[in-house]
């Protein structure tokens, strides 16, 4: 069945995000031990950042696609989106900070009203910016049509979803006909050189898997991807990230209305890996909800676990100190992250 509401438009019983928890919580009634019990064993409990150097910005939940997977429930019914002063404290905070990246995530970031003023802003500020771009967005409307003209004058770095290197798979995750679409957003992209080699315009796919299972090793589904996108579309990109699909939100729903909760959260549990663990983005990564509340991951974020002890909960109240001593938030869906080669918004980390 088409998917076409978000969860929270539903008045889905998942909406409820303390509903959420509880099932995760019910992990240990099948058998699950507790993540900080995983991570005590191997003496990394509390878990602690290295040094804040990834600010990741939700900058709304809309968005024109409505994905099995979504782990935000994004959707075109949702209506939070940052406002233009919340991009202002967050370029207030970053101000003189030495953090390198910020990577712009939704929804469909595009779709915020005053997207492109804080890309400029940031782009002033010499930061790398990274755009978590779904493709279909760059051809949905005539609007979006020069997205990949302003991607390139500021030299944004474009990581876009790509379920798949065929229609059948990737319009079962994302909906009829985004594939097509995908491609030609795709195509849009290399014409300004984006995933060209020496443009110096980086474009890096995302792949997710499409069921209850772990992705393949991140550099086989690279070649693979290369191939059919090169000989099929002459379509080029640099690098292919592979994200562990973590059980909350729309892919929690899909686990429990098939019946494979239990075997997934074991098969993550019997892939936990200390070396993966080692790497997990919530160490450098500082997640900003789009009213400016603070998280440790984009994970977190979703399942509203905002930072503990004496750390800020809102942009407004940035500390970089307090920030980097914090103890980092755990729970069941952080066995996500940390099976087989780690998982990332980077894709994997070991």
């Amino acid at each position: 069945m088409k998917l076409t509401k978000s969860l929270k438009a539903q008045a889905h019983e998942l909406a409820n995000i303390e509903r959420q928890l509880g099932i995760l919580s019910d992990a240990e009634s099948i058998g699950v031990a507790p993540f900080s019990s995983k991570m005590a064993e191997i003496g990394m409990l509390p878990l602690k950042p290295t040094a804040l150097d990834i600010f990741q910005v939700n900058v709304g939940k809309m968005c024109n696609q409505v994905c099995k997977h979504c782990h935000v429930d994004a959707g075109p019914d949702r209506k939070e989106i940052m406002t233009k002063e919340t991009m202002q404290m967050c370029l207030d905070a970053l101000e003189g900070t030495s953090i390198s990246t910020v990577d712009l995530t939704g929804g469909a970031p595009e779709m915020n009203p005053h997207f492109r003023w804080f890309v400029e802003k940031l782009s002033e500020m010499k930061k790398n910016i990274l755009v978590r771009c779904n493709l279909t967005i760059i051809v949905a409307n005539k609007k979006y049509y020069d997205l990949p003209d302003f991607f390139k004058k500021h030299n944004v770095e474009v990581v876009s979803s790509l379920p798949y290197f065929s229609a059948r798979r990737t319009d079962a995750q994302r909906g009829e006909g985004v594939f097509e679409k995908s491609i030609r957003a795709l195509t849009m992209l290399n014409a300004v050189g984006y995933g060209v080699e020496g443009s110096g315009l980086t474009l890096n796919l995302v792949y997710n898997p499409s069921g209850a299972f772990l992705p393949d090793s991140q550099g086989t589904l690279e070649a693979q991807f290369k191939k059919k996108l090169r000989d099929g579309y002459g379509i080029s990109f640099n690098n292919l990230f592979a994200i562990t699909n973590l059980p909350i939100s729309r892919f929690l729903d899909y686990l429990v209305n098939t019946g494979k909760y239990e075997t997934y959260m074991e098969e993550l549990v019997n892939a936990f890996n200390p070396e993966a663990a080692l790497g997990v983005m919530c160490r450098n990564t500082l997640s900003v909800g789009w009213d400016g509340h603070l998280y440790d991951c984009d994970f977190n974020q979703m399942l509203d676990l905002k930072l503990a002890g004496n750390a800020p909960n809102h942009i407004r109240d940035f500390n970089l100190k307090s920030l980097n001593e914090r103890d980092i938030i755990l729970n069941q869906h952080c066995y996500g992250c940390t099976a087989g080669a780690g998982s990332s918004c980077g894709g994997e980390t070991i």
